[in-house]
């Protein structure tokens, strides 16, 4: 089996250098000078795949004639020509070409061989760098696939391949390729465009159609990465190959209403893809074309092309180059179009007779730039390098003056950056008008900085005036946001946003955005509107009021004080508590603090002492009440059933020890209660969406023992002073301290009351209003009734009155 192979090799090289040194006459596919440039070129193509019983070259005649790349090939021929007739380019050197057509990227190697060959050999083995082909550099081949076939045998040798179509963004990889430059963008340039004409015309559920190869696969990749942060979504993808069937592929279409078709395949499937709209009646879509056949001369023509609906592209610029139209005219004379009727070294044969010079200048000029500018980029590198280097050299490294290329060709820069990709340049945007011609509506500028256009009114719609639209979901109205139902986010129901919420669809369509705590929105908002602040002010006029209720109570309190110590030892006095009524107007005068601390702007400081002045000193009135109510039930009703207890309290001043018990527990709850959690300012927004209403929080569960305390001292004073309700007129405190405790739980129900149904900021004005109110209770029912006696009624301020009261009483108990 070893020697069989071996055999087969020797067979195959002798044919190889056989063919090779034939005489022939002239050809287009080659031409003789001191330094050679070779040509790729699909004049042919092979569709579909082909099988083979054995290994076996693909006879590229045989295949489909592609006009398009024989004008390219033809052009080649023009530039190489053009230079060599220059006398400021390669002076006094003559380029010439040996060019194939590389028809398929796997059947197509005896031109590619050809290339690489020393001396009509190859050798593998040798030594590298030593022995080189006299090839300088190559031009093409064509699509992404060939190039990524045939690539690797011209990196070895680091022979430059100049490209004119293969955009595939792998090839921007220098370590892999590190001689590969090319005269065509990116396919991530002709995304880009793509995508911007997507954003422009809010184009959002698309179809993406592309080729099974390099190029195709490559597009699709760079397109999903694209449009990943976008609002644009794939929603159906198809490769193009030779066994697809169209008429499943269109019914998936228009399943799922899909309006916008990227066509991004090269211009055979194209042609074969547009034929199959036509024929399986495809109507009412926008067709997108890639660069590689929106400039196509065929299909445009055709009368059926309008039913499709409307075709736009992404074109290269046409550049006319001067002098290309003569010299076709010119060859057509004089060119054989390859051996006729003879064995030619690799795919070099074909018939051109069916094709007129004016077919040619007519076919798709796409690329057609690109193939000029590569030639001379090659010219333009041998001209600098033979400055320092001998010409009779038999091979020219020229890759260094290749990567730093910067010449102007028709007014165009030709330059190459760091990945070998070109540095200038711009697309032209066209659509296919009513008389079959790509007319321009915009264009994409990448160089020297991203530039784009679109005029809107030149298109022809098939919709006639209106844009198109393609969307999964039509658009939620303004205040709704997106919730998505199904795997692409394109597809949505639409939810009005709630109140303090906003929607900001160039932020993010599907999510609510809550509004800060200072701003406000009403249902369905599409934004937030500022809060207006409120609360009171000092000079508010219920709040001058307040304040001057609570500063003339502080004034009864010390003119009741005065009055008090002048009549210290009359029985009035000395019945109403003695020293313990100082103690008590004391701490009503110092609950009032508390008032003027509920205007103007809340701090941490006046929320405490909002708070605190009255729940301690208030604690303290309502602990001398109790004491004052138990002793007067004590002297009547108690003392004789239970004299101990008289004497004990009469002893160890139990009075005092309640008091001071009370505060000191009720100081310490504070204490603890406020260290956990003490009053704050906080902005209520609950009440008012549209305002904020400064407030001081107050922690219920913090401060529950404190108001329990109240409350238990509350009850005792109440169950104290009712059981003394029927005592003498004189000595019935115990029902004016009743009457006081009702008031207060009045005044504090009516203030809970409103509070649950009302949160504006005059609920302020009536906190501080309730505390007023607990105060002037007891100020009023229980000390100005003892003032009116004093002073009016001063014959009942005796001994003698309170004793004849006191012996009526007890003969109304012994009866």
């Amino acid at each position: 089996m070893k020697h069989l192979l071996l055999a087969a090799v020797f067979l195959f090289e002798t044919f190889l250098h056989a063919s090779t040194r034939s005489t022939a006459p002239s050809s287009e596919f080659r031409l003789d000078g001191n330094f050679l440039i070779g040509g790729l070129f699909d004049i042919h193509f092979a569709w579909g795949p082909g099988r083979h019983l054995r290994p076996e070259a693909l006879d590229c005649s045989t295949q489909c004639f592609s006009i398009s790349s024989y004008r390219r090939f033809q052009l080649m021929r023009f530039t190489v020509e053009e230079i060599n007739n220059s006398t400021s380019l390669l002076p006094n050197v003559t380029l010439g070409y040996e060019m194939f057509d590389h028809c398929s990227d796997t059947l197509s190697f005896p031109g590619i061989l050809k290339l690489i060959s020393v001396n009509d050999q190859i050798q593998p083995w040798a030594e590298p760098n030593t022995k080189l082909s006299k090839v300088i550099a190559v031009v093409g081949p064509f699509t992404s696939t060939q190039s990524l076939t045939v690539a690797p045998l011209f990196m070895v040798d680091l022979i430059p391949m100049v490209n004119y179509g293969s955009s595939t963004s792998i090839f921007s990889k220098k370590a892999k390729f590190p001689s590969f430059l090319r005269t065509v963008h990116t396919n991530s340039d002709v995304i880009e465009v793509i995508v911007t004409i997507l954003k422009h015309f809010q184009w959002r559920w698309v179809a993406f159609l592309y080729t099974a190869d390099d190029y195709g696969s490559d597009g699709l990749d760079l397109f999903v990465k694209r449009i990943r942060d976008t609002d644009i979504c794939i929603a159906y993808t198809k490769d193009l190959n030779a066994d697809i069937n169209f008429s499943r592929l269109f019914k998936h279409i228009e399943l799922l209403r899909i309006h916008v078709i990227i066509v991004f395949t090269a211009e055979v499937a194209a042609k074969v893809l547009i034929k199959s709209a036509i024929h399986f009646n495809v109507t009412d879509k926008v067709w997108i074309a890639n660069d590689a056949w929106s400039l196509n001369k065929q299909l445009p023509k055709m009368e059926e092309i309008r039913n499709i609906g409307t075709v736009l592209g992404v074109a290269q610029p046409i550049v006319t180059v001067p002098g290309f139209g003569d010299f076709i005219h010119s060859a057509k004379g004089q060119s054989e179009c390859g051996y006729a009727g003879q064995q030619m070294c690799g795919n070099q044969v074909f018939n051109c007779s069916d094709w007129s010079a004016q077919t040619i200048l007519e076919a798709d000029p796409s690329f057609s730039f690109p193939v000029y500018s590569a030639v001379y980029a090659i010219a333009h590198a041998l001209h600098k390098t033979l400055q320092f280097w001998c010409m009779n050299l038999v091979h020219i490294p020229v890759l260094a003056a290749l990567q730093k290329s910067n010449f102007t060709l028709l007014n165009h820069t030709i330059q190459f950056d760091e990945n070998g990709d070109l540095k200038f340049g711009l697309y032209f945007l066209v659509f296919w008008n009513r008389t079959g011609d790509a007319q321009k509506f915009g264009f994409y500028q990448f160089y020297p900085t991203a530039n784009f256009y679109i005029n809107s009114t030149e298109i022809i719609w098939y919709t006639n005036k209106e844009v198109p639209t393609s969307l999964c979901t039509p658009e939620c109205p303004d205040g709704y946001a997106r919730k998505q139902t199904y795997i692409h986010r394109c597809c949505f129901t639409c939810e009005i946003c709630p109140n303090e919420t906003y929607i900001n669809v160039t932020e993010d369509p599907y999510n609510c955005i809550s509004c800060k705590e200072t701003e406000w929105s009403d249902e369905g908002s599409t934004s937030c509107n500022l809060r207006l602040v409120e609360y009171i002010q000092f000079t508010d006029m219920g709040a001058v009021l307040i304040m001057v209720g609570a500063g003339t109570l502080v004034g009864l309190s010390g003119a009741i004080s005065v009055l008090f110590a002048f009549n210290y030892n009359t029985p009035v006095v000395r019945s109403a508590g003695g020293p313990m009524c100082f103690l008590i107007l004391g701490c009503l005068t110092l609950c009032s603090i508390s008032v003027f601390f509920y205007f103007d702007k809340p701090t941490s400081a006046s929320c405490i002492l909002r708070y605190l002045p009255f729940l301690l000193f208030f604690t303290v009135c309502l602990a001398c009440f109790v004491v004052r109510s138990f002793q007067i039930v004590c002297i009547f009703k108690i003392a004789a059933k239970f004299p101990k207890l008289q004497r004990w309290w009469t002893k160890y001043h139990g009075q005092w020890l309640l008091v001071t018990g009370a505060f000191t527990a009720q100081a310490l709850l504070l204490i603890v209660s406020f260290s956990y959690d003490s009053p704050s300012p906080y902005n209520e927004t609950s009440w008012n969406h549209d305002r904020i209403v400064l407030f001081c929080s107050l922690n219920l569960e913090a401060t529950s023992f404190s108001f329990v305390l109240l409350g238990l001292l509350s009850c005792l004073c109440f169950i104290f002073s009712y059981m003394g309700k029927d005592l003498p007129k004189n000595y019935n405190e115990a029902k004016a301290i009743t009457f006081c405790l009702l008031l207060l739980i009045l005044t504090w129900i009516l203030f809970v009351t409103i509070y649950m149904l009302y949160h504006g900021k005059f609920i302020q004005s009536l906190n501080a209003l309730a505390v007023l109110c607990s105060l002037y209770s007891f100020l009023l029912w229980y000390f100005l009734p003892k003032c009116y006696i004093i002073i009016f009624q001063s014959h009942k301020n005796t001994p003698q009155y309170f004793q004849c009261l006191i012996q009526n009483y007890t003969k109304t108990i012994s009866k």
